[in-house]
């Protein structure tokens, strides 16, 4: 699809340059032909205007003739010459410009394409556990209650799986959008931490969760409601990938230029080959790094959590030993508070 568009593309480049160099070809022979005509007038005047002797002679002429149709057969040659050079040179140029106008087109066709294989194949999973737990328990005439309850919950289960692939989906569609920077306005770092905290207190219950900030930091110029789903996803993927009873540290301290937001854990790290890839939307390193599959997500949160860095003119950077731990690190632009 997109060869045969780039053909067109180039194509119509081509003839809008070749338009312009034929106009201003026969632009430029009718004006010199004209002032080559006009120029063998004004000669032939000035002679007969020193040489009176001329003036009526029969066998003095000067007109176009020879010299004339040589002239304008050489400015023609000239000229296709010219627009021949132009065309082969507005050939490769227009397939260049064709390319570089089509390629970032057909990149975000081929990464939509991807994106709805993907989800396509993410709803389909849990639709089809679904599907066939509820057959499995219709085709059964001895179920009990407690079977028939144990199948709805599991329903549930994956029910509340969807919803929030679909609200994550939602998300990741308004952050493209690139509405937020609309709503920045300068937040307390202490404000966004507890927020975060509390969100995920359920979720932290057997982990030992330290904040640690710094004596009067800087406030953060960004939207909050998405800084403070930045640190949820962040909490969150720790929370998840490390054991119970470890303890997770979330500390803010600044630089001269930034503010540093840091999610440490002493889980059982990512490697380094699938570290590159964390942030690739579905990627999930190694489901087995949880021990409980029902934790696990869509590999959305760190693709949505890249975005809001991204909309912030911020960095995330991830190092990590397997085994050992993770540390992930936003680093936010300090913005001068004037009120």
């Amino acid at each position: 699809m997109f060869r045969s568009a780039t053909l067109r593309l180039t194509l119509w480049y081509l003839a809008i340059v070749m338009a312009i160099s034929l106009i201003f070809s026969g632009l430029l022979y009718e004006q010199t032909s004209r002032d080559l005509k006009q120029g063998l007038s004004s000669v032939s005047q000035s002679i007969y205007n020193q040489f009176p002797v001329f003036d009526g002679d029969p066998n003095f002429n000067i007109s176009p003739g020879p010299y004339y149709r040589t002239s304008i057969h050489q400015l023609l040659l000239r000229l296709t010459a010219f627009n021949v050079v132009v065309f082969v040179a507005a050939g490769f140029s227009s397939y260049f410009f064709a390319r570089r106008t089509l390629k970032p087109i057909e990149a975000a066709h081929e990464q939509q394409k991807r994106f709805t294989s993907d989800v396509s194949h993410e709803l389909r999973t849990p639709l089809t556990a679904i599907k066939m737990e509820s057959e499995v328990a219709l085709m059964n005439n001895k179920a009990s209650l407690k079977d028939l309850k144990a199948t709805i919950t599991s329903n549930l289960e994956e029910v509340a799986k969807l919803e929030g692939l679909i609200n994550n989906l939602l998300r990741l569609s308004r952050l493209e959008i690139n509405e937020l920077q609309q709503n920045f306005s300068f937040n307390n770092t202490k404000d966004l931490f507890d927020q975060a905290t509390h969100e995920i207190a359920n979720k932290a219950v057997n982990h030992q969760l330290k904040v640690d900030i710094e004596k009067n930091p800087p406030k953060v110029y960004g939207d909050k409601e998405s800084l403070g789903q930045l640190l949820v996803i962040l909490l969150d993927n720790a929370i998840k990938y490390s054991p119970k009873d470890s303890q997770i540290v979330l500390s803010a301290r600044s630089g001269k230029d930034e503010i540093r937001w840091m999610v440490e854990d002493h889980g059982v790290g990512i490697d380094e080959k699938s570290i590159k890839h964390v942030f690739d939307r579905f990627y999930q390193a190694n489901i087995a790094r949880t021990k409980d599959n029902s934790n696990q997500g869509y590999g959305l949160g760190l693709s949505i959590a890249q975005m809001i860095s991204d909309i912030h003119d911020a960095t995330i950077t991830i190092t990590s030993q397997k085994n050992v731990g993770t540390k992930v690190t936003v680093s936010l632009p300090r913005v001068k508070h004037t009120k």
